[in-house]
């Protein structure tokens, strides 16, 4: 199972006892996923058993409906299958429709649209509405590979109205056009762990938390590797130019033309290649800084550059 899946596996099985919380949900769930049939009937459907099993669960436990759960072949995906809740007797439908504030959109083929925020006056009834908001139509993808959490709206009202109730926690939801659909999305890990927490997807929460923690370790880790390698390339290349300055001096003017701070540290360079500044200045008698044995190196590296510029010059 996707870790999407997973979530929603766990969201499912969370029954609130409070039943204005699970009213939310209902309204959320229809919102995204229900409709009035041609017929009058209002109708829910999904992909995924657990998602109409929370929705059966929660309208009969809700509105005390009893219905029963359809299942056929998805005709479009043309694999798996659609699970449908259809009721059908108008005055359960006017029940439900009353106690979830929804209303037939005009236009909309038959959609259905919260009429007002009065059902998610409470925080716990917002964290109700976009749990059930994710159920009906949303995704997360692995946080192995990235971090991205989206919630598929059918148009621009409903996506406005799911972002403003995502950043009332302080959660930078933003909305994009998608096809013919509006996307309402969150990007940074840190801010999907903060909507697994409102949505109370407790253990996909702390498993999200785990990969991010051992992501951010590897990358800590890459980063002081790249860091040393370049440190050491760069330790490298400065030892291999100065030893070629150094036996370019040697062979032009020889060592006995250098004063003896300078003629010491050549002899020392060639002797150990490998050596950094600091253990270089460690073998000079008396002990020179790194900063000194910096300072004779790089007279020596004048030298051999002005050697270079005289011979260009007589050629």
């Amino acid at each position: 199972m996707s870790f999407s899946g997973t979530v929603k596996d766990e969201l499912s099985r969370q029954i609130s006892t409070a039943r204005h919380c699970r009213v939310a949900e209902i309204a959320a769930l229809l919102s995204l996923c229900g409709k009035i049939t041609p017929e009058g009937a209002l109708h829910m459907q999904t992909e995924n058993p657990a998602v109409i099993r929370k929705y059966f669960t929660l309208v009969q436990k809700t509105f005390n409906i009893e219905t029963e759960i359809a299942v056929r072949e998805n005709r479009q995906m043309k694999k798996g299958h659609m699970y449908y809740v259809t009721i059908c007797d108008p005055d359960l439908i006017q029940t439900v429709l009353l106690g979830t504030k929804l209303s037939l959109e005009q236009g909309s083929g038959g959609h259905l649209f919260p009429e007002n925020s009065l059902i998610t006056q409470q925080t716990c009834c917002k964290r109700a509405f976009i749990r059930g908001a994710f159920l009906a139509s949303g995704s997360i993808s692995d946080p192995e590979k990235g971090y991205h959490f989206e919630i598929v709206c059918p148009d621009e009202k409903k996506a406005g109205q799911l972002q403003n109730l995502i950043r009332s926690f302080q959660i930078d939801a933003k909305v994009v056009l998608r096809k013919k659909s509006y996307v309402v999305y969150v990007k940074e890990g840190a801010q999907i762990v903060d909507i697994l927490a409102v949505m109370e997807a407790n253990v996909a929460l702390m498993n999200l938390e785990n990969i991010r923690i051992l992501k951010e370790m590897r990358n800590s880790v890459n980063r002081k590797v790249n860091c040393e390698m370049a440190n050491i390339n760069k330790t490298v290349s400065a030892a291999v130019k100065q030893i070629e300055d150094i036996k370019l001096i040697e062979e032009k003017k020889g060592f006995h033309t250098l004063n003896e701070g300078l003629a010491e540290i050549a002899e020392l360079r060639l002797q150990y290649p490998e050596a950094t500044l600091k253990e270089l200045g460690m073998m000079l008698n008396p002990q020179v800084g790194k900063s000194g044995v910096n300072h004779r190196l790089r007279k020596l590296s004048a030298i051999a550059d002005e050697l270079r510029v005289n011979k260009e010059e007589l050629l």
